[in-house]
């Protein structure tokens, strides 16, 4: 129980926390708080990172213990957070300040209302796959490592791609600029892609070493990323 607290006391902090941040990205840089779109993404953050934390601390505490490490053990993988950080940062940034100068809009005329609606569903979507792959895969930590009892999962998503996780990460941070009513950052957060490429190729062959089985896996489940595409 006591361990178990920790867990909540840890992801409502991390919770919060994150919300703080996105709030002062994005506003301080839009300089205005009518930046409804702003407000709209954060709510659907809230709501699904809520939802999330209530459902696996019912259902799966040690999933979202796992979801709280952020050490990594490997030189390219400590890159690939420093990098992220780097791109997702700027790139909200990016988004307020498009608000507030009108760079979108002056070039390429106001986002419609239904492309924001279509990037906040995609930014939604991108959630849900992530949450799937997670209530799928218990193993599903935010650091790469292989554990003792760990074992090949190849079914939900996993019989699709063999990194769902980052299929859906990739769906939200190409969503993520629509959303927020930018054409100008789409760029930006597409740099998130490569990235992700960079951390699957690298990850797999930690899979393939000193996973079992992973090696028949990748055999029966030829795509990495998306799905009838690589």
């Amino acid at each position: 129980m006591k361990k178990q607290a920790s867990v909540r006391v840890r992801s409502i902090r991390r919770l919060v926390l994150t919300l703080v941040i996105l709030v002062v990205l994005l506003f301080s840089a839009a300089g205005s708080l009518r930046f409804w779109q702003g407000w709209v993404f954060i709510a659907v953050q809230a709501v699904f990172w809520t939802y999330f934390f209530v459902e696996f601390l019912k259902r799966d505490p040690k999933l979202l213990e796992r979801r709280l490490e952020s050490k990594e053990a490997t030189r390219e993988q400590k890159w690939f957070q420093k990098l992220w950080v780097l791109i997702t940062i700027p790139g909200f940034e990016l988004a307020g300040f498009d608000f507030r100068f009108g760079w979108t809009r002056g070039r390429l005329g106001p986002v419609p209302v239904g492309v924001v609606v279509f990037g906040q569903a995609g930014v939604l979507a991108g959630y849900w796959i992530v949450y799937w792959v997670m209530k799928t895969n218990t193993f599903a930590a935010s650091t790469i490592r292989v554990e003792a009892e760990q074992h090949v999962i190849d079914a939900g998503p996993y019989a699709l791609v063999r990194h769902p996780m980052y299929f859906g990460m990739a769906v939200t941070m190409l969503a993520a600029p629509l959303a927020l009513g930018s054409y100008v950052a789409l760029p930006w957060f597409a740099l998130t892609i490569p990235l992700l490429v960079f951390r699957l190729v690298h990850e797999e062959r930690l899979l393939r070493r000193d996973l079992a089985g992973y090696q028949d896996y990748c055999q029966r489940t030829q795509y990495r990323l998306v799905p009838w595409v690589w």
